[in-house]
């Protein structure tokens, strides 16, 4: 038995330059969709890239941060399109403002004409944040939902504008303080309001994407030549392949050259690992198929027995069954030809190997057949009731039974040698009759099936056989495990790699792999 497909080395490239770049180009795949997956969910995690904190469970205001991811949304920012929001940025500024003059007041202490200003414009901003919705040009109409929520739990009310309006009263930040309030605001509104940006739109009226260029210049240029070299590599080992057929079977290359759907890349990544030698698929593909064939192996089994076996029962109910079985005749099957006469050539083949090779090993076996048969035939016909209890008259009637039937078997199995190796040979006149009993056959089948009540009974016999094999079938397949046939595999698979796992190891060179395009 051969190894399992995963054991086996993958064919590849033959010259070491072209090994190299097989590989080179698989790693660069790789990365590319790397940095395609990262594109791709940017925008709906651009919150966590940002803050860099990751919330495990987010029922729970468990807060886990991760300081050491660098911050790069100050470049990223600009290949999406996105800009700060003008309105959450001028409220962040409005609250550092008034963050620089409430940070030194002192608990109970009444506040200032300036500082009270600043109070009211930062009460009046926050209304306006909760009244306009900012958010919605970022798609995050749930932060805002969470603000409001965490300011009525601050003041426990079920308004999120009275809350506002109570947070930066003077009576409130003269009862709790700004050292509290501030570290509540910093915490937990303010890390929220900042998550909020605006992103442009094209000409096309989508929203900005530039990492198309960026896509285009390090990767797809990349692709490109690659793709043209693995062509002429295919053209120069099969010279009469022309240029379309040998871009058709880099079929699975076409979605590393789109602009779109670039998900499918994940493909020709996978095949150009797997093609490289770098990764191996084959065990995550047989699970994949061993799931799929135990879902599907029952019905496509049952729907395909079905289907030939109604195809069956259509073809001999069929009026026509009997010109079908005249159909079988040589001048109507075939042209005429010696050489396309296969029914007869057939029996021309299978004839001689009857009648002389294999009638005459079974010549013991036939006479004793035979010489029982005489044998029961002398004592019922030939020998008189009251003289069968003599026992030299049996002895003498099983002798002449014996040479009876031996005389009759050699005379038999001699004529079948002849006969068989006359057919034997090729003989145009033989061939011509052979024909003729056949067509003669098929001929008179058909007529006798036209004749009488014959025809309708073994339409309706065969077909109640059909059908009672499309039952037992049925209940058969039913009852098999599927399962069961999959370990099976398993075991014959495991066997055939432990048997020719001791004969790969004591090789000291690996075969040669052939070149693959």
């Amino acid at each position: 038995m051969a190894l399992p497909r995963w054991q086996e080395r993958y064919p590849m490239p033959v010259g070491r330059w072209s090994r190299s770049w097989d590989r080179f180009v698989a790693l660069w795949a790789g990365l590319n969709l790397l940095c395609v997956a990262f594109d791709i969910s940017y925008v709906p995690l651009r919150t966590f890239w940002l803050q860099r904190n990751l919330y495990p469970i987010p029922s729970v205001p468990l807060v886990v941060p991760l300081a050491a991811i660098p911050d790069i949304t100050p470049w990223v920012d600009p290949i999406k399109g996105i800009e700060p929001h003008r309105e959450t940025q001028a409220y962040l500024r409005q609250f550092r403002q008034l963050d620089a003059a409430l940070r030194v007041q002192p608990v109970g202490a009444a506040l200032s004409p300036a500082q009270l200003s600043l109070l009211q414009r930062q009460r009046q901003l926050t209304l306006t944040l909760i009244e306009t919705n900012p958010f919605l040009a970022s798609e995050g109409s749930g932060t805002l939902e969470k603000i409001k929520s965490r300011l009525r739990q601050r003041v426990n009310t079920d308004s999120a504008r009275d809350a506002a309006r109570t947070l930066f009263s003077p009576a409130w930040l003269q009862q709790h303080g700004w050292q509290g309030e501030r570290l509540f605001w910093q915490e937990q509104v303010l890390p929220l309001v900042a998550t909020n940006y605006w992103r442009s739109i094209d000409g096309n009226g989508r929203p900005t994407d530039h990492f198309w260029r960026i896509d285009l210049l390090l990767f797809q240029s990349v692709f490109a030549l690659d793709i043209l070299l693995r062509v002429i590599r295919l053209r120069r080992r099969l010279p009469g392949l022309s240029w379309r057929d040998a871009l058709l079977r880099r079929w699975i290359d076409l979605p590393l050259l789109l602009p779109f759907w670039r998900w499918l890349r994940l493909l020709p990544v996978v095949e150009r690992l797997q093609s490289s030698g770098l990764i191996t698929i084959e065990p995550l593909r047989a699970v994949v198929s061993r799931a799929v064939v135990a879902l599907l192996a029952v019905e496509l089994f049952e729907v395909l027995v079905l289907q030939l076996l109604d195809g069956a029962q259509g073809v001999i109910r069929s009026r026509q069954w009997p010109q079908r079985i005249r159909s079988l005749c040589s001048h109507q099957s075939v042209s005429g030809s010696n050489e396309e006469r296969e029914l007869a050539a057939l029996v021309r083949i299978w004839a001689p190997l009857l009648l002389s090779q294999v009638l005459p090993r079974l010549g013991p076996e036939l006479q004793g057949v035979l010489g029982y048969a005489l044998k029961q035939s002398f004592e019922n016909s030939v020998v008189p009731a009251p003289l069968r209890p003599l026992q030299p008259l049996l002895g003498v009637e099983t002798g002449l039974g014996q040479q009876l039937a031996s005389g009759m078997v050699e005379s038999l199995l001699d004529l079948s040698k002849k006969t068989g190796q006359q057919l034997s040979r090729r003989d145009q006149q033989q061939l011509d009759l052979l024909q003729r009993v056949l067509d003669r056959f098929w001929e008179e089948l058909a007529v006798a099936l036209e004749q009488g009540e014959g025809l309708a009974r073994s339409q309706e016999l065969l077909c109640v056989l059909i059908d009672g094999l499309k039952g037992t079938y049925l209940s058969q397949i039913s009852r098999s495990s599927i399962e069961s046939l999959i370990r099976e595999l398993d075991a014959l698979t495991t066997a055939a790699a432990s048997a020719d796992f001791p004969a790969s190891a004591a090789s000291p060179k690996a075969a040669p792999a052939t070149p693959q395009p």
